[in-house]
């Protein structure tokens, strides 16, 4: 039985399912493994990610386990015989893991509720955009090395275009749009794509206002992801340090709840087939235009 030397949120993921299913039985790791003629560091080793589970055995360890979800069933059977290479692929050694992750992540993806802060959102950012924001970091890193973190950014943005793309609901705090990474030319480029990305079916952006009442200024941004016919959601936590990435059911529904509350103080949502001037409060496309002017007159 040879093991991973690594492994993939995907893999992390499906073991970790698995033990819950089991837990929730009340069974142990002997008993699991018994069910399906697995021996118990086996199954010890499926639960980690740290290797694969054939599907029929899968399929018959969630039966024994009682799980009659079957949508949710199908869904770990197809998460254990997904490949994992996708286009990212061609990244592994250039780019982290966690990142790598995110790319499958969202290539698996129905639906996807980010929240940022003090940037636009990676995958509504223009090169330019990213270039600036990866060139003001602290971390040093050769040109070349640079160019294909933009590349592979660019890259995530193909999920959109494809023939059945996720729906995405962007929640933008204003300050994200304030803050000129690249001058004002780049900012300039950065908000008009905003505005045309917001024009596609299936995407809404909407501006988190610096007025907006009770809600912290700048809130931990949070990207929800919702896969598999929405049996399965995944929260990535991003810091300096690492990239965190949560679906434990009660913290999932604490950043639903979270984003609920965002959208409900943000502006109403950029709608470009509407003109601003025959609004009578004010909204997200009003909000970036009087910037984009502000941008015009500096």
């Amino acid at each position: 039985m040879a093991l991973r030397t690594s492994t993939t949120e995907r893999q992390r993921r499906l073991g970790a399912e698995l033990r819950k299913l089991r837990e929730q039985a009340g069974c142990s790791v002997t008993e699991g493994g018994h069910f399906i003629g697995m021996g118990r560091t086996h199954l010890g080793h499926v639960e980690a990610g740290r290797t694969a589970i054939p599907s029929d055995k899968l399929r018959a360890l969630c039966h024994a386990y009682g799980c009659t979800r079957e949508p949710l069933i199908e869904a770990l059977v197809a998460m254990s015989e997904e490949s994992g290479k996708g286009w990212w692929a061609e990244y592994r050694r250039v780019l982290s893991q966690p990142v790598l992750d995110l790319a499958e992540l969202e290539a698996a993806a129905g639906g996807l509720y980010s929240y940022e802060s003090l940037f636009i959102p990676g995958i509504l950012q223009t090169p330019d955009y990213t270039r600036s924001i990866f060139r003001s970091s602290r971390t040093e890193r050769p040109n070349d090395d640079l160019e294909r973190a933009v590349q592979f950014r660019m890259d995530r943005q193909r999920v959109l275009a494809q023939e059945r793309p996720p729906t995405l609901h962007a929640v933008v705090h204003e300050a994200a749009l304030h803050v000129r990474f690249g001058g004002v030319a780049v900012m300039r480029r950065q908000l008009l794509h905003l505005i045309r990305m917001a024009e596609l079916p299936g995407i809404t952006v909407q501006v988190l206002p610096f007025t907006a009442e009770g809600l912290s200024a700048f809130s931990t941004p949070f990207l929800l992801v919702e896969s598999h016919n929405s049996t399965m959601e995944t929260v990535l936590v991003e810091s300096p340090a690492a990239s965190l990435y949560v679906h434990e059911s009660d913290a999932v529904l604490k950043y639903r709840s979270r984003f609920d509350r965002l959208r409900a103080a943000a502006l109403p949502a950029v709608d470009p087939g509407v003109s601003a001037s025959t609004h009578e409060t004010r909204d997200s496309l009003a909000l970036i235009q009087h910037l984009l002017y502000s941008l015009q007159e500096a």
